[in-house]
C-alpha cells in the first residue's frame, strides 16, 4: 500500500478505507424511495476496496507499454466491433480497426457474421477502407479476390504462383460472437465465451432488451489523448462538479454508486432528478425538472427530427419530488411511443445514467431511455485515440429494425459540436475536451510520474487497471513468458 501521511489519516483496515461516502441522499436511499420497486441488481452494492497505490504514468504515455497492450491484451479480449443493424443484409460489411489490426466484418447469406483480417495475402494492401456491400473482396492493387466469408476466390496470373495453394490463401479469421444486437470479435480464438466475459451484464440487460433497439446516431472523433485517459474520464461522475457545472441542479454527482464485478464489468449509477450535494441552496422541484430537460442530453427529441413535444417538459405537482414526477411522465411516454408496457420500469431505469463498462473499452448505458454507447480505440500513437458515441433508441413494437445511422467522423481539429445530431451532448463532450489534451500533456511532464485515485469514486478505474496488468503480466489472456 502507498505511504499515508499520519497527519492526514490513520492506518485503517481495507473495509474502513473503502467505506467513506459523500454527504446527501445515497443511492440505496433513492432506490428505497423509487415509485416502483427496483430489481435486486440495482439495490445490492458490489464494492471491494482495491488498495490506494498510485498508477505509473508510463501506462498512458509509453510506446513500450502500448506495444505490450497490443501483444498481450488486445488479441485475447472480446472487442465490440459493430451493431447488427450496421450490416443487416447479406454482403453488408464494416471495417473495424484497432490496436494495429484491421478486420472485415461481413454478413453471410445464412445471417451469420464472419470477421477476417483486412489485408491482401499477396502484397499486403488493405482490401477495403470503408464499409459497404460486397459478395467478393477484390484487392485494388493486383486483383487477388476473396469471397465474403474470407475463402479464396481467384487471382490473375495464377501460373506464376505454383508455390501458393488455394487452401492456404483463405484470409485469417477472427472469432465472432453476438449479444443483444452487439457484435464482438476476438483475434485469438479460445478463452471465455462472450457471455462469460460479459457476466453479469447479460442478466442485468435482460430487462432493457437492446436487441429491440437501433442506432439512430453515431459519431466518432479523434482525440489528442491516450485511449485510457479518455475512457477513464467517463468512468466517474464527480468531475461534474467543476467540468460540467450546468448539470449540478439535477445530478447527484458524488451521490453516485460505483460497483464492480470480477475482472471485466463495473457500473456507475448516477442519479438524475436530484440536486448535487454541492449546491447549497436550490430553487425547488420545478427548477430541477426545468434544468433537467434543458441539459440532460438523453431526451429522444435530441435525436429525432420529427419530435415536437418533450415528455419531460412537465409541471411538478405540489408535494411531489421532481424525480418521481419525471419517472411517471417517462413511464407513460415510453409506453405510448414504443408500444411496450413500462409499468414495471423504475425511476432509475427511466431517468438515471446507468453507465456500465466492460473491459477493456466497451460502455453501454442501461435503462429504458435512449441509450448511449461509448467505445474507445487506440490511436496512431499513445497520445491519440478514437472515441465513438452511439445513441440507441427502442423501435416501436411490431416494426422492423431499420439500418443503423451512418458514422460521422470528426478529425482531430474538429469539435464535437460540429456533429449537430449530438445536440447538447456535443457541448458536454467539448467541456471534457477542455481537460483531456492537457491531462495527456501533464502526464508527459509529471515530476512524480504517478497519478492517484480515490478509493470509492474511482474504483472502476482501479479495477480496469488491475485487469489490464493481469493481461500484461500473463495472468489473463494467452501470452506466456518464455
Amino acid at each position: 500500500m502507498a505511504e499515508r501521511d499520519p497527519e492526514l489519516a490513520v492506518e485503517a483496515s481495507p473495509e474502513v478505507l473503502g467505506a467513506d461516502r459523500s454527504k446527501g441522499v445515497t443511492w440505496a436511499e433513492l432506490m428505497a424511495q423509487d415509485s416502483v420497486p427496483p430489481p435486486s441488481f440495482l439495490r445490492e452494492e458490489s464494492y471491494t476496496y482495491r488498495g490506494s497505490e498510485p498508477i505509473p504514468v508510463e501506462r498512458y504515455i509509453s510506446e513500450d507499454f502500448a506495444r505490450l497492450e497490443r501483444e498481450r491484451m488486445w488479441p485475447y479480449v472480446w472487442q465490440f466491433a459493430a451493431r447488427e443493424e450496421d450490416l443487416p443484409e447479406p454482403g453488408d460489411f464494416i471495417v473495424y480497426e484497432n490496436a494495429g489490426r484491421s478486420y472485415l466484418v461481413s454478413r453471410q447469406d445464412d445471417g451469420s457474421i464472419r470477421a477476417m483480417h483486412n489485408v491482401c495475402l499477396h502484397r499486403g494492401r488493405k482490401l477495403r477502407t470503408e464499409e459497404g456491400t460486397a459478395d467478393k473482396f477484390v484487392c485494388p492493387f493486383h486483383g487477388f479476390a476473396w469471397n465474403k466469408d474470407g475463402s479464396f476466390n481467384s487471382m490473375p496470373c495464377q501460373w506464376d504462383f505454383p508455390h501458393l495453394s488455394e487452401q492456404k490463401l483463405d484470409l485469417p479469421d477472427a472469432e465472432v460472437a453476438r449479444w443483444q444486437g452487439y457484435v464482438f470479435i476476438r483475434e485469438e480464438k479460445g478463452g471465455p465465451s462472450l457471455e462469460e466475459f460479459l457476466a453479469p451484464l447479460p442478466d442485468h440487460f435482460k430487462r432493457w432488451r437492446h436487441e429491440e433497439c437501433a442506432t439512430v446516431m453515431r459519431v466518432a472523433k479523434e482525440v489528442p489523448a491516450n485511449w485510457k485517459v479518455v475512457m477513464e474520464a467517463f468512468m466517474e461522475a464527480w468531475h461534474t462538479i467543476v467540468t460540467h457545472p450546468q448539470l449540478l441542479p439535477f445530478t447527484g454527482d458524488s451521490n453516485a454508486a460505483y460497483w464492480t464485478w470480477g475482472d471485466n464489468v463495473n457500473v456507475n449509477l448516477v442519479p438524475f432528478g436530484v440536486m448535487s450535494p454541492h449546491i447549497e441552496e436550490g430553487q425547488g422541484e420545478q427548477w430541477i425538472v426545468d434544468q433537467f430537460i434543458r441539459f440532460n442530453g438523453r431526451s429522444a427529441d435530441n435525436y429525432e427530427e420529427a419530435a415536437r413535444d418533450n415528455p419531460m417538459a412537465i409541471k411538478v405537482p405540489e408535494g411531489v419530488k421532481a424525480r418521481a414526477a419525471l419517472g411517471a411522465a417517462m413511464r407513460s411516454a415510453y409506453t405510448q411511443s414504443t408500444g411496450y408496457d413500462h409499468a414495471d420500469a423504475t425511476d432509475a431505469e427511466l431517468l438515471d445514467a446507468l453507465v456500465y463498462n466492460v473491459f477493456p473499452n466497451f460502455s453501454p448505458w442501461g435503462g429504458f431511455m435512449p441509450n448511449i454507447v461509448y467505445n474507445w480505440r487506440t490511436g496512431k500513437t499513445p497520445d491519440t485515440c478514437i472515441m465513438e458515441v452511439r445513441i440507441l433508441s427502442r423501435i416501436p413494437k411490431g416494426q422492423p429494425i431499420p439500418r443503423g445511422a451512418p458514422l460521422k467522423f470528426l478529425r482531430l481539429d474538429q469539435k464535437w459540436t460540429e456533429a449537430a445530431e449530438l445536440g447538447i451532448l456535443g457541448d458536454v463532450f467539448e467541456q471534457d475536451m477542455d481537460n483531456l489534451p492537457f491531462v495527456q500533456e501533464g502526464l508527459h511532464v509529471s515530476k512524480t510520474g504517478k497519478i492517484n485515485l480515490g478509493n470509492y469514486q474511482e474504483i472502476r478505474i482501479r479495477q480496469f487497471q488491475d485487469t489490464l496488468m493481469k493481461y500484461i503480466g500473463g495472468e489473463l489472456g494467452g501470452w506466456k513468458q518464455d
